[in-house]
């Protein structure tokens, strides 16, 4: 239906999709009597979850403003449980439908304050949100409960699994390293491990490679050869990353040489190999399903594998000779032979970004011809 200018939106967003993965209600969900029966049924399943409270309370907002004359509508919208930024494109798609049912002008958002900083820009960007309503649920602070909402919190997996994961992580290599005879650089790996771990969180890798592998599922179901590459790629940066585990533990790592830049070069040093192989790989994958497909835009890619060589042979080279330089026990050259090759190694960088520049120009030429004489080309239909 659609609805004259003035309607206000009650809208509560469930980002991590509970009403979905819980009661099994797909979203978006419009109307009073269609929000009811979502509370009603997440409830039924999840009593304690806080989304239940978000979605009763969008309801008493409504019938409120309701009684008070006002034009407003109701609805809920929800994400994805597994993937964060595949979620947020569906709540921005769901939004698009519920202003398109309703005919809304703004909004009242309400949410239990989880994720408002997610979740109210995508709002803001297609409706104006005229207040928020945050949902808290009271509670009595005594020893009790404070106990029985810690027991909760380690039994959802939402927050189980970041919060335990890396700290048994973290005391299993603590354990391997002591076993192997490395006692003192125990700790340094432990607090290593913990530091990537948190710097992941925090630039969100873990979403990305969410979204990565779901995008790996999408090709598929579809029989494009990049997923087939990018299987492969991972394996080889597995090996990469044991490999330089590898290096970084067993023969590059002694008590002087013990240091962040240290480790992180012995750990280059082993993995770029890999990494490098991987990423070329992955970019044939890519080259070969836009060869067969979408061949005129082949130029846009053909330079990524370029791109690769040179990063790999730069990184390499430099990890090789900082680390003769810094005098690693048996490494296997001496400083001035790690210079020749450093020089060598930047070189081929330089060579391999050339010809991937001359490579992308041709083909750019051939897929696009300039036109003749000045005249702008014109399609057959004009």
């Amino acid at each position: 239906m659609s609805m004259s200018d003035g309607w206000t939106l009650i809208l509560s967003v469930d980002r991590d999709d509970d009403i979905g993965y819980k009661a099994g209600v797909a979203s978006p969900v419009v109307g009073r009597e269609a929000c009811l029966e979502t509370a009603t049924a997440l409830a039924l399943v999840d009593p304690e979850d806080s989304d239940v409270n978000a979605i009763f309370q969008a309801i008493k907002i409504y019938d409120d403003l309701k009684r008070e004359g006002q034009q407003v509508a109701v609805a809920v919208i929800s994400g994805d449980h597994f993937h964060m930024i595949e979620g947020d494109r569906l709540i921005a798609r769901s939004l698009d439908q519920v202003i398109r049912a309703t005919g809304v002008t703004d909004c009242i958002m309400v949410t239990d304050g989880a994720e408002d900083d997610y979740v109210i820009p995508i709002i803001q960007s297609r409706l104006p949100v005229s207040s928020v309503r945050r949902v808290v649920v009271s509670q009595m602070p005594n020893l009790e409960g404070t106990y029985y909402i810690l027991k909760k919190l380690l039994d959802d997996p939402k927050i189980s699994r970041p919060l335990l994961v890396p700290i048994g992580l973290a005391m299993l290599l603590y354990a391997t390293a002591y076993l192997l005879g490395y006692p003192e650089v125990a700790v340094v790996i432990v607090v290593g491990v913990i530091g990537v771990y948190l710097l992941l969180k925090g630039f969100g890798v873990d979403e990305i490679f969410g979204y990565t592998y779901h995008s790996l599922y999408e090709s598929l179901s579809r029989g494009r050869y990049t997923v087939i590459t990018n299987l492969v790629s991972l394996l080889l940066i597995l090996f990469g990353a044991l490999s330089g585990l590898t290096t970084m533990i067993v023969y590059y790592l002694t008590p002087e040489l013990v240091g962040v830049l240290y480790l992180l070069l012995a750990f280059l040093y082993g993995a770029i190999p890999w990494f490098a192989g991987a990423g070329l790989v992955s970019t044939a994958g890519k080259i070969l399903d836009v060869y067969l497909a979408e061949r005129e835009n082949l130029w846009r890619v053909v330079i990524l594998p370029f791109v690769v060589v040179m990063l790999g042979l730069a990184i390499y080279g430099i990890s090789t000779y900082m680390l003769a330089a810094s005098g690693a026990p048996d490494f296997v050259l001496t400083p001035e032979a790690a210079l020749r090759y450093l020089l060598v190694t930047i070189a081929g960088s330089l060579v391999s970004l050339v010809v991937g520049l001359s490579v992308q120009a041709r083909l750019k030429r051939l897929a696009v011809p300039p036109a003749v004489n000045g005249d702008v080309p014109v399609s057959p239909a004009e």
